[in-house]
Formats: C-alpha cells, structure tokens, sequence
C-alpha cells in the first residue's frame, strides 16, 4: 500500500511539473547546422527546458530524422533547444552498419552510450583500424573542432549526447554531408 501511495504522489507531481514546463518542439527542419524545432502546435516532439524539473520517460522519447545523417539514422532532442546558445541534450540511434564519415562539430560534446556498441574514430578519413569500442555506460569527451566518424559495426546504437549549443555539423569532405544530397 506504501508503494501505490508513493506511485500516486510521484504521478500527481509528474502531471503538475510536466503541465507547468513541459515545452513541446516541433519537427526537426534541416538547416546548415543541422536541426531546428519548428514550434508547429500539436506535433508530440518534446524537449525539456533547462532550469526547471522535468522528466522524459523513455517511451515518450520522440525520434526523428536528422537532414545531416544518413537517412536510417534518428535523433531525439530531450533537454534544451540545441539550435540556441546554452546547454542541449540529444539522442542518437543508428542503425546496424550504417556509418558516419568523418566530420566536426563546433561545440565540446559528451557521449554517453546507452546501448549497443558505439564506435568511433578519430581523424579526417575513415579508418576502421581507428575506431575504439564502446560498451553501454562508457562516457566519451569530444572536444569542439575534433574531426571524427563513427560506425554501427556490431549492430544498433544509441548515445546520449550533452554539449552547449548551438549544435553543429560539419563533414570533413562536403560530398559526404547527406545534406547536399
């Protein structure tokens, strides 16, 4: 009874807090950094502001295409509005042998892997021999201007990923971008 008592206490403070701040995001628009929500209403994206409480539960994570990603690839904004200056956190799913050629992003990111095994090398040209492999739970800093690829080697991925934005792409070889394509 002690647990159904604290279930409906943790229920009526998430509906409170959710209700009050809660921001909702609309689709990812493709743009030369990358992403921007679009604030059409209705739309079920969700992204939680910072400086508030809040939670996302990982079955109300809304993935998404991302213009600068191979097309199997999804993102999922869950803190922030990573367009703007301040902090952002993102999801990132890829899909088994898919790859991401060598490119930068103008902010310091931290990858945290979720599931899955996360792959990723550093330099300009892809190299398979320079990829490093992490498990779930490894925590990988990237600093801003690192150029680096990654590869879903040994099947789906998923990393979390925290930086200040504004978030940003940029490939190394621009015929590698799926933006131009």
């Amino acid at each position: 009874m002690r647990f159904l008592t604290k279930l409906t206490s943790c229920a009526v403070m998430a509906a409170c807090v959710g209700g009050a701040g809660a921001q909702v995001l609309g689709p990812v628009i493709p743009t030369a950094s990358g992403v921007v929500p679009s604030s059409a209403p209705g739309n079920g994206a969700q992204s939680l502001p910072v400086g508030q409480f809040g939670a996302v539960l990982s079955e109300n994570v809304k993935w998404q295409p991302f213009a600068a990603f191979p097309p199997e690839a999804r993102l999922a904004v869950l803190v922030g509005e990573p367009t703007k200056a301040g902090p952002y956190v993102v999801r990132v799913k890829l899909p088994g042998g898919v790859k991401l050629m060598p490119h930068t992003h103008p902010e310091d990111r931290i990858y945290t892997v979720v599931s899955g095994v996360f792959y990723i090398g550093l330099g300009t040209t892809f190299d398979p021999d320079k990829l490093q492999a992490y498990a779930p739970g490894s925590v990988i800093v990237l600093p801003a201007n690192t150029p680096h690829f990654h590869w879903a080697k040994s099947g789906d991925y998923m990393t979390q990923v925290a930086g200040t934005g504004p978030l940003g792409i940029k490939y190394v070889d621009p015929h590698d971008d799926p933006r131009g394509h």
